[in-house]
């Protein structure tokens, strides 16, 4: 059975709509797909409904930007349902507030010499969605029509630690972000810790609470060996190993099903969101 825990729409910085992304994970057999938009859950119910006619099940969810000891750490959270009005009131502030630090992200670019508009990166955003750094190079590739991998790999170091632009969010902490997960009815996931800053914290992350890890995943180098590395972790360690393609459109190197993620998490994940 083919599965997708990490997938991302125009209702964050995907570049596909709901219902394009729910067809084509139709189209490539994926039987259990998580729509996890930043800071949004607006994308759920309508995925929901497109997959009931086509033999598909929505997990619904959504990937947190969070800090830890000064660390961006992102969380993934799982939900039955996300409508708890805490859980919407924590999101709405947090995308004004990551929406603020784009903001100043292209302020940044613009001393140094970047001729970008902010205009040109709100064309990139769906009207209820945060403003993230991912709409911001977008808006760059638009503005100098470039396609050369180089060139895009050159602009996304801008956004990286010790880039023009980097300017981390910190202003949501990882322990308060695992404890709004479980108090709106939902399970918390490590996303992709192979990208941590420091690997070694994941150890920390996980020691806060029992939580779940995301294993099987592909923007790694060395995929194979951090792999089977994380399975180790997440078995020593987490409750519960999840994985994904982390999609945000066809130029990513990883597309929506590619990860080969084992049923047996997912069977965890419905055993954990179920309980009353």
């Amino acid at each position: 059975m083919r599965i997708d825990l990490h997938v991302h729409t125009q209702e964050s910085d995907g570049s596909l709509t709901v219902e394009e992304v729910v067809n084509l994970a139709h189209s490539n057999a994926i039987k259990v797909l998580a729509i996890t938009d930043h800071e949004s859950t607006e994308g759920v119910s309508r995925a929901e409904e497109l997959a009931k006619c086509l033999d598909m099940e929505i997990i619904p969810g959504v990937e947190l930007l969070t800090s830890f000891r000064g660390q961006e750490v992102h969380l993934l959270g799982y939900f039955k349902d996300v409508r708890n009005p805490d859980l919407q009131a924590r999101l709405s502030e947090i995308r004004k507030q990551r929406t603020s630090l784009a903001h100043d992200m292209v302020f940044s670019l613009q001393k140094n010499g970047l001729a970008l508009d902010w205009k040109d990166v709100e064309r990139e955003v769906n009207s209820e969605g945060a403003v993230s750094k991912g709409h911001i190079m977008r808006a760059i590739f638009h503005r100098y029509d470039t396609h050369n991998p180089k060139i895009r790999q050159d602009i996304a170091t801008y956004f990286r630690p010790g880039g023009i632009a980097y300017l981390p969010y910190l202003e949501h902490r990882f322990e308060d972000a695992v404890d709004l997960i479980f108090e709106s009815g939902g399970f918390p996931v490590i996303a992709h810790p192979g990208l941590l800053s420091e690997p070694n914290m994941v150890f920390d992350l996980l020691a806060y609470r029992p939580i779940g890890l995301e294993v099987y995943y592909g923007y790694w180098e060395r995929q194979t060996n951090l792999i089977s590395y994380y399975a180790e972790v997440a078995a020593q360690f987490a409750l519960l190993a999840t994985g994904g393609s982390d999609y945000h459109g066809p130029f990513g190197k990883v597309q929506i099903g590619q990860m080969n993620v084992p049923v047996k998490g997912v069977h965890k994940l419905r055993t954990i969101l179920n309980k009353d």
